[in-house]
């Protein structure tokens, strides 16, 4: 992993590299379920699922963020030799211990992570991970992804509070929201859970939409912005709104992350 991606690590709990611990139990809360933040229901066949948990191209399409590293962290979680197939690919044991439970229902699957212990950064880790795998699903089973990142230090208000986005709890509910630069957001709520809020984001797509993901620790606060399909100055525009904000909210965090050098 890089010097920033390991700096991002120290900063904050809740990174990808948290999984590489332990991923997750409680399932994320998905608009038919928002009770259970490990458990979601997804509008694919058990089938897409499967495949988009075991094939690493696909894993990196909702796992984390683009950082270097990110394939290697894929493989130790989800390819290593302790990693556990069920016989009828209804279950994913990764390393560490946490299990993925597939379960085929009349409209659609229902994903749920068993956690193999308590942590609570890491339950979180997954609480994320879990909704962009069904965003993925859902809304771009074919398509590329490009993200940006910053974690911070917490810094009074939640980072939900700072983007005037604690309104927003149902899913499904449409949303109008401004960065500082007036960078304009629009879309809907995707997940609403104790600690994380997802935004679809209109803007972020050639067709269909993007994905934000806010998240708040004890001690640090996080975004990812998921974007697909869009040119290098929409992209660049997008990156530099969210490294404004942030600089504007954490102005000694750690710069945004983004691998893609065209948007950088």
């Amino acid at each position: 992993m890089s010097d920033s991606a390991d700096s991002l690590t120290q900063s904050s709990s809740l990174t990808q590299s948290s999984t590489l611990k332990h991923p997750a139990q409680s399932p994320p809360p998905d608009p038919a379920n928002a009770a259970d933040p490990l458990s979601v229901h997804v509008n694919a066949d058990a089938r897409q699922v499967w495949t988009m948990l075991r094939e690493p191209r696909l894993v990196a399409q909702w796992h984390g963020w683009e950082a270097e590293g990110l394939g290697d962290e894929i493989h130790s979680i989800y390819f290593a030799a302790s990693v556990k197939e069920g016989a009828d690919h209804t279950s994913l044991t990764v390393d560490g211990g946490d299990t993925f439970r597939i379960q085929p229902v009349t409209d659609g699957t229902v994903v749920t992570i068993e956690r193999a212990d308590s942590d609570t950064d890491v339950t979180e880790g997954w609480v994320t991970f879990l909704q962009q795998l069904r965003f993925a699903l859902e809304r771009h089973p074919s398509g590329t992804r490009r993200t940006a990142f910053f974690s911070a230090p917490n810094a009074g208000e939640t980072i939900i509070e700072k983007l005037n986005a604690e309104q927003l709890q149902q899913p499904g509910d449409s949303y109008s929201l401004s960065l500082p630069n007036g960078h304009e957001l629009t879309g809907s709520v995707w997940f609403r859970s104790e600690k994380q809020l997802g935004l679809t984001v209109s803007q972020y797509a050639d067709h269909g939409e993007g994905l934000v993901i806010l998240a708040d620790q004890p001690s640090s606060s996080m975004a990812i912005v998921s974007t697909y399909g869009l040119g290098a100055n929409a992209r660049r525009e997008a990156f530099s709104a969210w490294d404004a904000f942030r600089q504007q909210h954490y102005p000694s965090s750690d710069p945004l992350v983004a691998l893609d050098a065209d948007a950088g």
